[in-house]
């Protein structure tokens, strides 16, 4: 019997994974990865070892999770080491909890290897720490997917009125409907915010705003995903905290160019 490993490549930057996620790359006799992954990771595979593309956009999945769920199991099963190369981190927004519970249903042995997650990793190389003294003392990552009901409000009063920095993933399209949901719930219009595009790779973008005229800003610059959302007053801290050299050259600090 093979084993599944559950990778998390990080943000981007193919220098942010952890070096045991490079080693189980290395060892993998099959690699199941996703769009966003830095495909430079992909050089450090041996020889043999079977590529399968599992990405996904909003509006089309190249392979369906239940079919990728069943590939992991019927590689193992024929006692392959199979790595799940997955952006950011297995569990955040991966659905890695989901292919961990169907490898244990099976009686497949797995491992989780973290990741560096985007929601900490694109602010960072913006300029914006997450938390900060002065600006920050608690911290949220949710999912910009539109949901109705009760829990939906819920969600958003505790989010409004209760955490300081908000990182939102895979939510451009509703950045409308985030908008209009933090404000309605106590968000005050005038809070900071911003968007990251290609966070970590030579790609990346950041307009900033504030959370009543993001989406305007965002329009204006022709942002649109893959971005992280932050909100949060730790968003000012960007003008004094860039190093990251941006695709618009804006920035000529002694920071990475990749």
């Amino acid at each position: 019997m093979g084993k599944i490993w559950l990778v998390g490549a990080g943000p981007g930057d193919p220098d942010l994974i952890t070096v045991k996620g490079l080693n189980a790359i290395k060892q993998a006799d099959v690699i199941l990865y996703d769009r966003l992954i830095s495909m430079e990771l992909l050089d450090h595979v041996k020889t043999g070892t079977e590529l399968i593309f599992c990405g996904k956009l909003p509006d089309r999945h190249f392979v369906q999770q239940e079919n990728i769920n069943e590939l992991l199991v019927k590689h193992a099963k024929e006692g392959k080491q199979v790595v799940r190369l997955k952006g950011g981190d297995p569990y955040v927004f991966g659905r890695g909890g989901e292919e961990a519970a169907f490898a244990v249903r099976h009686g497949i042995e797995f491992e989780v290897i973290p990741g560096i997650t985007s929601g900490i990793a694109a602010p960072a190389y913006a300029g914006i720490p997450v938390t900060h003294r002065d600006h920050g003392a608690s911290f949220a990552i949710v999912t910009g997917h539109r949901k109705t009901g009760a829990d939906e409000e819920m969600k958003w009063a505790s989010l409004a009125k209760g955490i300081d920095t908000i990182a939102i993933y895979m939510g451009v399209k509703n950045l409308p409907y985030i908008q209009e949901q933090l404000i309605k719930h106590g968000k005050p219009p005038e809070t900071s915010a911003a968007l990251i595009h290609w966070g970590t790779t030579p790609k990346q973008q950041t307009v900033t705003g504030t959370l009543l005229n993001i989406y305007e800003v965002a329009q204006k610059e022709g942002i649109t995903n893959p971005s992280m959302i932050i909100v949060g007053e730790v968003v000012k801290m960007r003008d004094q905290l860039q190093w990251f050299k941006e695709k618009d050259g804006s920035l000529t600090g002694g920071g990475s160019e990749q």
